[in-house]
């Protein structure tokens, strides 16, 4: 048992807030807030599937080096995001406290974003510090606008239909906005470039980081905090303490990790597994196409099936599904484009099914920390929550770096050896399987907050109760 709490009948909370669970939220307001993400995923998904090749092939930077500067940089932004969140839960403003720093850190966020495409004449050690710089910057305001961005999303309602309905708007549009970016950058490189394909990356990603920019601000008008706490008295180190006893909160924590993991591995290699495996290198945009496609599907199905069935189910049974898929991807033959396609969209959707689901028990566990300590650590929980995403991201992007150097892949030349073949194969299919699988094992053995058990936490916190003696066990599994 982690928390051994008295019962109270005390609880800090207006009525104002009790009585919210009946608010239904506008369809503007989930747009909106959508937008936010949508933003982020404008340039998160471009990150994560063009920048590896952009340092490699474009800017010319060994990939053993882009690995390690990838684990490093997002190793360190990794760290920054505790005190991140820790400050946004100290913000007081007349906009709240999330919100003032989505609007405010859009543009430097969208400036640094450009920079870090851009490729001066320097020599390669001056490359090297080159994307060193300015891909840590880009992580770092990443950070200063995407976590006060997810924790926004705890505090606009705390009902837990009105969240499945809002993080099924967030993710249906933050896939969008990830087709947007990641569908269109190479057309803008080639409309913007033509065969100066450095020019292109520059101005492909100036384009998208503009209509990011508008996004946050859109965000930012048109949402409203309304899940209000008693200003912080206690100590950040406290407060961390608090976090790291709730067992949930851990639970969901290594469950980021290791979807992070498999869709960062997967989006890396995508490029190399098109070009070299497939051998079609020209259909890429619509590959990504077929995926982004499946992403919107999936983001849609996430409210009605878990208005069907707990949502802990329907989270630990499409991993194992995506680990089966993904292995048997293994089996394909080279060359095999229809059947790849096929199972692309089929990944498309399931992994984004679970993309909102797992946001919303990511708030639940905000709910189950109150219950257990009465205080709400909105923001610290989900920069923990961004914190082992980072590590997850960190250690995904190195992997390919790492195991593409190990291959002695050379982007000169015109055929890979089966070393490098071998390589691109596994990290686009037995890596995301293995993750996959071990989330699926983790979230049905481990994870507690099912919807019966979500229920009376709520219930309780209406009441202004506290946690008794019992503990919820992952047996408790009600629907």
């Amino acid at each position: 048992m982690v928390y051994k709490m008295r019962y109270r009948s005390q609880h800090p909370y207006s009525i104002k807030e009790k009585q919210m669970k009946s608010e239904v939220l506008s369809v503007k307001e989930k747009i909106g807030y959508g937008m936010g993400d949508a933003a982020s995923h404008i340039i998160f998904d471009n990150v994560m599937l063009y920048m590896m090749f952009f340092y490699t092939d474009i800017f010319g930077i060994p990939a053993g080096f882009v690995g390690t500067m990838f684990l490093v940089a997002r190793a360190l932004d990794a760290i920054s995001d505790p005190c991140m969140g820790l400050l946004a839960d100290r913000t007081r403003s007349r906009w709240g406290k999330f919100r003032p720093w989505v609007l405010f850190g859009a543009l430097p966020f969208g400036i640094v974003c450009v920079l870090a495409y851009s490729t001066p004449d320097l020599s390669m050690n001056g490359k090297m510090i080159y994307a060193a710089i300015t891909y840590t910057l880009l992580t770092l305001l990443y950070t200063v606008v995407n976590i006060p961005y997810c924790a926004l999303g705890g505090v606009i309602t705390n009902d837990p239909t009105q969240r499945i309905s809002l993080q099924s708007w967030r993710f249906v549009l933050a896939t969008a906005g990830g087709m947007l970016s990641t569908v269109l950058m190479m057309p803008l490189v080639n409309l913007i470039g033509g065969d100066n394909k450095p020019l292109g990356f520059q101005g492909g990603i100036a384009v998208l980081s503009v209509v990011a920019f508008m996004m946050l601000a859109f965000c930012f008008f048109t949402t409203k905090e309304r899940v209000e706490a008693p200003p912080t008295t206690t100590s950040m180190r406290e407060d961390l303490r608090d976090i790291w006893q709730n067992d949930q909160w851990r639970i969901v924590g290594l469950l980021t990790i290791f979807n992070i993991l498999a869709v960062c591995v997967r989006g890396g290699a995508m490029m190399y597994y098109v070009t070299w495996i497939l051998g079609t290198p020209e259909v890429f945009v619509a590959f990504l196409t077929t995926y982004c496609v499946g992403n919107l599907i999936g983001s849609a199905l996430a409210k009605p099936l878990t208005d069907w069935k707990c949502k802990v189910t329907i989270f630990w049974w499409t991993n194992a599904l995506l680990a089966v898929i993904s292995l048997a991807m293994f089996f394909v033959p080279m060359q095999a484009s229809i059947t790849m396609f096929v199972f692309i969209f089929v990944i498309g959707v399931l992994h984004q099914l679970v993309t909102p689901i797992q946001w919303v028990m990511m708030s639940d566990t905000v709910d189950y920390g109150e219950w257990c300590n009465g205080k709400r650590l909105t923001g610290i929980s989900f920069a923990g929550t961004l914190f082992v995403l980072k590590l997850g991201l960190a250690f995904g992007g190195a992997l390919i770096g790492w195991m593409l150097a190990y291959g002695g892949y050379d982007a000169a030349e015109k055929a890979q050896n089966s070393a490098t073949i071998s390589i691109i194969i596994a990290l686009f299919t037995i890596v995301p399987a293995i993750c996959y699988l071990l989330s699926a094992i983790i979230a049905k053995r481990y994870y507690s907050l099912t919807t019966h058990n979500l229920k009376t936490v709520m219930e309780q916190l209406a009441q202004g109760k506290r946690r008794c003696q019992q503990q919820f066990t992952s047996q408790e599994v009600q629907n």
